[in-house]
């Protein structure tokens, strides 16, 4: 099971097996290079753990002066520490990106917990004889009692979101932990007990100013940013010149002494698939050394399916190959690198919250009422910012395309719904099956779950938890598979809980995306970032592809005879788009990524 992920932890390994318990380690060298060999035991605990704990040192000084002896100088003994002394509140405590299971000798049971955002993954089976966990779902496949088999229901939900809810995936009998929880397990009598230790509360902060928030958001971004370069190996950042990782990366380079290393993707298909004049003006500020690459069709031809392979599940869009391609890049330079990934959802950088509030603001002037409240965007204010959805009228079409002004669950259900109601897409038979409310009800409880009245915070929260995670497994992924490790600053709970206590109306002034931290740090970042109209999000020539070098390739997966067999997609409605003007969109990056997932894991089994 440890050798099918060894990509992962290539420096060192290591195992425990004591009475029904067994622990294997593979190790990616970061913190205490010498002494952090894992599993790490106690005298009543042992514990594996995947991640960093950024506030450790702070952690361990408090430790130290209620009276714990350390013998190594990693954070993974602090959690150890941190257990022995406040038990399971300790977990609320970190302040990372972690996954760990604990061996409790004293208790005879696991702990298993994970971040609060999910930045690293853990999966378990749960299976009538035992409990198997894992990083990635490959090493649970490993177990010659593990079988991989398509949960058919789920794989509704996947087409469409292109991602999966909550704790499901889409094998059956193999599920996440979710961000912000943690198991305990029982091994004398089997039983799993699961506990959420961190809620985003919402209430909303009217004791403090809008200057009050700006300052201490500038703080907190440079104090994350000053612990997230704790390291014991040198530390580099992605760049694509958006304001997240050009931030990430001024604050960055402030802290280092030598030029930091940026490491940059780009197409050589034309201007729209290029950000390096934007990334290579922080470059020239900072001092730093770039590096960049260009991805070909003959790049994602030949590492497609092996990135599926990576991702375990096909989530997320296309962006996610031209991500490997520069994790690849930094591998040769570097063991950490920073990003700007959480700076959309925790700040409000999508522009579909842009669409959303023009029908909002429409609709309250219309009958002079609100949903929320107060008004946060009025028609007059929301108009300076509609060129930023110039390069989105694909999604508004779309989203005025039916069920105008109906309640903000179902509005939110159409701007992220990835089928957009097409089901031509599907064979019939295929198509009967999908269940439609099932889908909406679980994304439902989700959207409404966080008690506030703000469209705004219900979409944040929507994406913190729902889109993130897989955002967040591909950053995971594709930075394993080339052995680094990828830090994500912005993902600091202290800023999350600082910005969800803001009333909505200091963070989306106007519907300007981004309002607060362009507030907060705006004179960090020059006026060609901060005023840029033409965010790319890392777009793929995909539909150039298309047309030529990529088309074969396309066609020999999706039009295969075991795609016909399986019965899911309408070949017929696939060819069309293959051979029309601009043959590939969305659905189609959806399908290809299925396909190939199929073939990976359930046609090999």
């Amino acid at each position: 099971m440890a050798d099918v992920i060894s990509y992962r932890g290539p420096d060192d390994e290591g195992w425990f097996i004591e009475n029904n318990v067994g622990f294997y380690h593979k190790r990616l060298s970061i913190i205490d290079l010498k002494t952090g060999h894992q599993p790490m035991s106690s005298e009543n605990y042992t514990i594996i753990f995947n991640g960093e704990i950024y506030n450790y040192l702070e952690l361990r000084n408090e430790l130290i002066k209620r009276g714990h002896i350390f013998k190594t100088t990693s954070d993974t003994e602090v959690i150890l520490r941190m257990y022995e002394q406040y038990g399971l509140d300790s977990i609320s405590e970190l302040n990372g990106m972690f996954a760990f299971l604990i061996y409790d000798k004293q208790n005879n049971k696991i702990i298993a917990a994970r971040d609060h955002f999910g930045i690293k993954p853990l999966y378990f089976y749960n299976g009538e004889k035992q409990i198997i966990f894992g990083s990635e779902i490959k090493a649970i496949l490993a177990h010659p009692d593990v079988r991989a088999e398509v949960d058919y229901t789920i794989l509704n939900e996947y087409l469409t979101f292109q991602f999966v809810l909550g704790k499901d995936t889409l094998f059956k009998n193999i599920y996440k932990i979710e961000p912000g929880n943690y198991f305990e397990i029982n091994l004398n009598t089997f039983e799993l007990k699961n506990t959420q230790y961190w809620v985003l509360d919402f209430s909303n902060d009217f004791s403090h100013t809008s200057e009050y928030f700006q300052h201490e958001i500038n703080q907190l971004l440079h104090d994350t940013v000053r612990i997230q370069m704790r390291s014991d190996v040198k530390v580099g950042t992605y760049l694509s010149g958006g304001i997240d990782s050009s931030l990430v990366t001024i604050l960055a380079s402030k802290l280092t002494n030598e030029p930091i290393s940026t490491f940059s993707g780009a197409f050589r298909e034309g201007e729209e698939f290029n950000e390096t004049k934007y990334s290579r003006h922080i470059v020239d500020i900072c001092g730093a050394v770039a590096h960049e690459i260009y991805p070909t069709a003959k790049d994602f031809m030949d590492y497609m399916s092996k990135l599926i392979y990576h991702l375990d599940e096909p989530v997320a869009g296309p962006g996610l190959f031209p991500q490997y391609m520069v994790s690849k890049l930094a591998s040769d330079n570097v063991k950490v690198v920073l990003g700007g990934q959480g700076g959309d959802e925790i700040f409000g950088g999508y522009a579909r919250y842009l669409v959303a509030y023009l029908e909002q603001a429409i609709k309250g002037s219309i009958n002079q009422t609100t949903e929320e409240g107060e008004h946060i965007v009025s028609l007059k204010t929301i108009v300076p910012n509609l060129p930023f959805i110039k390069n989105y009228i694909p999604m508004i079409k779309n989203f005025w395309r039916e069920g105008v002004f109906e309640s903000m669950d179902k509005r939110y259900f159409h701007l992220i719904d990835r089928l957009h109601g097409k089901r031509s897409y599907l064979t019939d038979d295929f198509a009967a099956g999908y269940d439609y409310e099932t889908i909406f009800n679980k994304f439902s409880d989700l959207f409404n779950n966080p008690d506030t009245l703000s469209y705004y915070n219900k979409m944040t929260h929507f994406d913190m938890f729902g889109s993130l995670p897989a955002l967040l497994q591909v950053e995971d992924r594709v930075s394993m598979a080339a052995s680094i490790e990828s830090r994500v600053p912005l993902l600091d709970k202290r800023i999350v809980n600082l910005v969800a206590s803001m009333p909505p109306s200091m963070k989306f002034k106007g519907g300007e995306l981004k309002y607060l931290l362009k507030q907060s740090v705006g004179h960090l970042l020059p006026e060609k970032i901060i005023q840029r109209r033409d965010k790319m999000g890392f777009p793929v020539p995909l539909h150039i592809w298309a047309k030529k070098e990529a088309k074969g390739f396309i066609s020999d997966i999706l039009l295969s005879k075991k795609c016909k067999e399986r019965n899911i997609f309408n070949l017929q409605k696939i060819k069309e788009i293959i051979s029309s003007e601009c043959p590939f969109d969305r659905n189609l990056w959806g399908m290809l990524s299925l396909e190939i997932w199929f073939n990976t894991f359930i046609d090999k089994n």
